[in-house]
């Protein structure tokens, strides 16, 4: 019996809510809202007593998961590590198919985020990078390579 009815959202916490939401904009994403969320409820669901966030919902324009992100006011943010790699233990990186990813990559690289390492081909089928964006999060760009 599977639990799972629909795979929502993916969520990322984030320092610079503005910043993030425009890098994932910049890739194709569209804003589907944007809210703060405070109250017994997200205390309850999250475990931190008197929490206070804003959180934005995007979503590839196909619709399908989403990512939330979560910039907090109340407790302020933790950070994390900006420079982690795919082997660190975590929610290591977001993917998305693209088109173009040559103009993508050129895209967030113009907003100065940059490739990890380079971009790989799999099989004749993928062209694939990875770029650090804002926050550090890893972002995953395929492209499916025309067999015909």
């Amino acid at each position: 019996m599977s639990f799972v009815k629909h795979f929502d959202h993916v969520g990322i916490t984030v320092a610079d809510l503005d910043g993030a939401i425009a890098f994932f904009e910049s890739l194709g994403l569209g804003l589907e809202g944007r809210m703060h969320m405070e109250g017994e409820f997200v205390d309850t669901v999250i475990g931190i007593p008197g929490s206070r966030s804003e959180i934005a919902t995007l979503r590839a324009p196909d619709g399908g998961t989403g990512v939330e992100l979560s910039a907090f006011t109340q407790p302020g943010h933790e950070p994390g590590s900006p420079a982690a790699m795919s082997n660190h233990l975590g929610l290591r990186n977001v993917a998305f198919e693209v088109n173009h990813l040559d103009a993508a990559i050129e895209r967030v690289g113009s907003a100065g985020y940059g490739l990890i390492g380079g971009v790989g081909r799999y099989e004749d089928m993928w062209r694939m990078a990875y770029i650090r964006g804002p926050e550090g999060i890893i972002v995953a760009l395929a492209e499916r390579i025309d067999q015909g």
